[in-house]
C-alpha cells in the first residue's frame, strides 16, 4: 500500500511512537491524518485532524469510525504499560493491560473493518512488541497482553484477506518514549521504528521486526525455553 494519497488514522497520537506515526505520515504524503487520543487537546500536530478516541470505550470507538469514514490506513498504536507481574501484581492493572492492548485494539479493528472495506480494503498496522515473545520479570502483564495482540493480528489477517485488507504486525524492543522512561536499557529511536514500519507497509510485509533484539527473539522461539529463561531451570 502506498502512503502517498492514503487517509490514515493513528491511535494514541498525542505522544511517543503515535505522534511520530502521524508526523511521518503527513511528511510522506498522506492526504489526511486523523491523530486521535483520549486527551485530544494534547495533540499538537499541524496539518493533522484531531479526534477524541478512547479505544476501551465502544461508544468512543464507534463515534471515531463514524467521523473518519474515509480511512484507508489504520495504525493501532495506543496502549498501556503498568509494570505488573501476573502472580503478585495488582489485578486491576493487569486487567487494564488486557482491556487496552488486546480488547481495545480489537474494538478499533471491528469498528473500522467496514470502513476499510468500503474504501477498497486498505491496511492495518498493529504496534506490538518484542515482548510478544518474551516474559520479563516486572512486566509480565504487558508481555501477556502483547502476546494476545500478536495472536489477534495473525487472526484478523486471515479474516480480512477476503476484503483486501492487508494486516501487518510491528515488533520492537525498548524504544525511547515516555512509556519507557526510567528503564535503564538500550533504546531505539522512535523515528527509526516508525520509518521502518511505514516502509514495511509500502512493501506489503506481514510482519516488521524493527530492531536486532526483535529479530533475535523471534528466532529464539524455535529453541528450548531454557535458552530464553535459564534462571527458571529447576536446580538439579
Amino acid at each position: 500500500m502506498k502512503i502517498t494519497g492514503s487517509v490514515a488514522l493513528v491511535t494514541g497520537a498525542n505522544r511517543g511512537i503515535g505522534r511520530h506515526f502521524a508526523q511521518q505520515l503527513l511528511h510522506r504524503g498522506a492526504t489526511k491524518v486523523y491523530a486521535t487520543a483520549r486527551t485530544p487537546h494534547l495533540v499538537d500536530l499541524p496539518g493533522a485532524e484531531v479526534l477524541r478516541l478512547d479505544i476501551t470505550d465502544p461508544a468512543s470507538v464507534a463515534a471515531a469510525a463514524g467521523a473518519a469514514s474515509d480511512v484507508t490506513l489504520l495504525i493501532n498504536n495506543a496502549g498501556v504499560f503498568t509494570q505488573q507481574n501476573l502472580v503478585t501484581g495488582d489485578p486491576e492493572k493487569i486487567r487494564l493491560e488486557m482491556d487496552t492492548n488486546y480488547f481495545g485494539t480489537l474494538n478499533v479493528v471491528r469498528a473500522f473493518t467496514p470502513v476499510l472495506a468500503a474504501n477498497g480494503g486498505g491496511a492495518i498496522l498493529n504496534v506490538l512488541s518484542a515482548m510478544s515473545w518474551l516474559a520479563y520479570d516486572g512486566a509480565n502483564a504487558y508481555s501477556a497482553a502483547k502476546a494476545a495482540a500478536w495472536s489477534l493480528t495473525n487472526g484478523i489477517r486471515l479474516e480480512l484477506a477476503g476484503q483486501g485488507t492487508a494486516v501487518t504486525g510491528l515488533h520492537l524492543a525498548s524504544t525511547d518514549t515516555d512509556m519507557m522512561a526510567g528503564w535503564d536499557v538500550e533504546k531505539n529511536d522512535p523515528a527509526d521504528v516508525v520509518r521502518a514500519a511505514l516502509d514495511g507497509i509500502e512493501a506489503g510485509k506481514m510482519e516488521i521486526l524493527a530492531d536486532n533484539n526483535s529479530v533475535q527473539l523471534k528466532a529464539a522461539l524455535s529453541a528450548d525455553p531454557s535458552v530464553l529463561y535459564p534462571q527458571a531451570v529447576p536446580a538439579a
